[in-house]
């Protein structure tokens, strides 16, 4: 039998969806970065995204994610350092000049900081850590030799990541489509700060939600 079959696949499927339909500070990030910076920007920092999520789903099947259970401090620097990371954000977006968007300008240059800042908005984001940590274990089924639950950790990490990855390249298509009502011409400065300031309300809000 398959680690697919042993795991409670539905529950789980439905879990994260209705996780990653949540609001919360992959989506608010991603969808600020499209309005700001156009849909080839969104969706580089998705594919960071993507990647943050898959060494979370790799840490829990390693067993690690024990280990930040374990010790309260490695929690809490991991849970600040996403913070400052989306406070960071903020701040950048309230100061930055208009800039040429991502279509316009050449991806040599931006492809490698976009995916990199995609990345680090999630490898901190105390609230995935604590989904692999403490909700993915709870889908896992033991007792059978045959499958190891390492393996089921696995395929629970591809299809999180599969889901998370589709619920956000749709938020990043959506939010581009809207960029040029919302953000271009003379209202840009105000939106664009207006869209600092959720993001830096997003970061107090994960501050809020995810202490211990």
């Amino acid at each position: 039998m398959s680690s697919a079959q042993r795991l409670d696949v539905i529950p789980f499927l439905l879990t994260v969806l209705a996780l990653e339909l949540t609001p919360g500070p992959n989506m608010a990030y991603l969808a600020t970065l499209a309005l700001s910076r156009g849909r080839v920007a969104g969706l580089l920092a998705t594919a960071g995204v993507a990647l943050g999520l898959a060494v979370h789903a790799i840490v829990a099947a390693l067993g690690a994610g024990l280990v930040v259970q374990k010790y309260p401090l490695l929690y809490e620097v991991l849970r600040w350092t996403g913070i400052g990371y989306l406070f960071y954000a903020a701040w950048e977006g309230w100061h930055t000049a208009d800039e040429p968007s991502a279509e316009r300008a050449g991806l040599s240059g931006m492809a490698g900081p976009l995916f990199l800042r995609g990345f680090l908005s999630n490898v901190f984001n105390p609230k995935s850590i604590l989904f692999f940590v403490s909700m993915v274990p709870t889908f896992v089924r033991t007792g059978d030799e045959r499958v190891s639950l390492a393996a089921q950790m696995v395929v629970c990490g591809i299809l999180y990541v599969g889901i998370a990855t589709a619920v956000h390249a749709t938020i990043v298509v959506l939010a581009a489509r809207l960029r040029p009502w919302l953000v271009e011409g003379p209202r840009q400065l105000t939106i664009r700060r207006v869209l600092s300031i959720l993001l830096g309300l997003v970061a107090i809000w994960l501050a809020w939600t995810t202490r211990r």
